[in-house]
């Protein structure tokens, strides 16, 4: 049977999927190439496009096309088609009605207003971080609070305000399920920092180039295809898919700690491998809802397990010393890079944090802006809350804004409800982590063969190729089969903590 108002639907979407990754590579460029006075032109750019954008995914025509398609598919289940591939298409159009009510109830204005916002928070952000001055990004950050409360109260009424805007995130995701999952971290990390006996950390460093040069190796040594994947540096460490065949690494390089660069390309590594394994079947791919990533915390989930699992195993550094060693760094052995890339010492900076401590990291964050959006904390007096909630659960204080509040670019692009997707795919990957093992081996065997291939294929097969057809509490129950608990992270962490006393 002809699928006429499937392949309309499919067209249209792929439209506006090109849209899209036009916005997302103004994007990219603004983050790793712009310069410093194209950022107003840049913002009238954003701003045209994600106007556009709203226009396509909430008019009638849209609209119109999703209840052919979905009158088409239900007139065609009866037919030889197979079942498997019927759920997939249900399961699509359900996704895509979701969405279009999410962006019908939307007020045009608002749209444009936050897409402005975006661009001069983010570029506040970067001035107000350089000069360490939280007061140059105020204005501009209470305005996307603002802005995302309002987003929040035109969406829905079914989930508290946070809850909405941390939908596209996390889907399903609510305060009461989150707080119960966290509650067990936020009660045991403080007291295994408490049982550190903290050693002093070796001050060393390497060249620009030189940790330019181990980055790009190690992207050697998992696989990465040049011709599909481009690295470049930004303010902050990030991963985006361009196209089909297009994905994009950043990296930066932090004076005084060797390892920023190299852990942060191996955690976009997983970002962006998780993104070339999702589902390539033609009805789905890049431009349908099943082609996209089942949520946020599973995608922090493969970028976590490749920089902590992966990048931080024994075994890893026993495999890639001798090209440490080739570019200065003046450890001994193996086992001394093994201790030095895994220090554990609580910190100021979530990107450069330990496993042990990043959890606190996440929860201060997560903490504050729940505060923000619904329990009234001003924005002005982040500065001092943030430092506050820094020394009751880390014992340190930041010094200044910019090692503190203004340290993650997240809240100047008004990303509100997407920090506990970190934390989250901590659990995860340390769930699915537990279940590899029993199905393929030991991870440290695996590494220091270099099995890379074995792995990557093992997450493709029971990871990446959910894609949206399920949420991701469905799809740890389908991988591990049982219920997402942080059970296995913290006994990581006890593990990881012996190793080291």
């Amino acid at each position: 049977m002809a699928e006429i108002q499937w392949h309309k639907l499919g067209a249209y979407l792929k439209e506006t999927q090109i849209l899209g990754s036009i916005q997302s590579t103004l994007y990219w460029d603004q983050n790793t190439g712009m310069p410093k006075r194209g950022a107003s032109w840049r913002s009238e750019q954003l701003t045209y496009i994600a106007k556009i954008l709203h226009k396509r995914n909430s008019s009638e025509k849209f609209s119109d096309l999703i209840r052919a398609a979905q009158d088409e598919l239900l007139n065609s289940a009866e037919n030889s088609e197979s079942q498997v591939l019927i759920q997939s298409k249900k399961r699509n159009i359900e996704l895509l009605i979701k969405e279009f009510n999410r962006q019908k109830n939307l007020d045009p204005k608002l749209v444009e207003a936050l897409a402005k916002a975006k661009s001069k928070g983010y570029e506040s952000w970067q001035e107000a971080k350089r000069k360490s001055n939280f007061k140059i990004f105020l204005p501009f950050f209470d305005e996307l609070i603002k802005l995302r409360i309002e987003e929040a109260k035109q969406i829905t009424d079914k989930y508290r305000p946070w809850e909405t805007l941390a939908q596209p995130f996390e889907p399903d995701i609510t305060l009461e399920w989150l707080n119960k999952v966290f509650k067990p971290l936020k009660e045991t990390i403080p007291y295994l920092l408490g049982d550190l006996n903290e050693s002093e950390k070796t001050h060393w460093d390497l060249s620009v180039q030189s940790q330019q040069n181990l980055c790009s190796k190690l992207l050697d040594e998992f696989g990465r295809d040049e011709d599909m994947v481009v690295v470049a540096k930004s303010p902050h460490p990030f991963s985006i898919t361009l196209g089909p065949e297009d994905y994009r690494i950043t990296t930066r390089v932090v004076e005084g700690e060797p390892f920023s660069s190299f852990l942060a390309t191996a955690h976009e590594w997983g970002h962006s491998i998780y993104e070339q394994g999702l589902p390539s079947q033609s009805h789905q791919w890049f431009a349908w809802p099943l082609g996209q990533a089942t949520s946020m915390g599973v995608h922090e989930s493969q970028s976590l397990f490749w920089e902590n699992r992966i990048v931080k195993s024994k075994s890893f550094s026993k495999r890639f010393f001798k090209h440490f060693a080739y570019e200065g760094c003046p450890l001994n052995n193996h086992l001394e890079l093994w201790k030095s890339i895994n220090h554990l010492k609580a910190g100021l900076n979530r990107v450069e944090a330990d496993e042990l401590s990043y959890g606190l990291h996440i929860l201060i964050r997560t903490e504050l802006e729940i505060d923000l959006i619904e329990g009234g904390l001003e924005p002005k007096d982040i500065p001092s809350e943030w430092n506050k909630k820094y020394e009751e659960l880390l014992g340190i204080r930041p010094s200044n804004d910019a090692e503190g509040c203004l340290q993650d670019v997240h809240w100047s692009e008004g990303a509100f409800g997407y920090f506990p997707s970190y934390l989250l795919g901590h659990l995860i990957s340390a769930q699915i982590s537990s279940q590899m093992e029993n199905e393929i081996g030991l991870i440290d065997n695996l590494v220091e063969n270099g099995e890379y291939e074995k792995i990557i294929s093992w997450l493709k097969n029971n990871i990446h190729n959910y894609g949206r057809s399920v949420n991701s509490m469905e799809l740890v129950r389908n991988v591990t089969r049982e219920e997402l608990t942080p059970n296995y992270f913290l006994n990581h962490l006890k593990s990881k903590i012996k190793d080291f006393c």
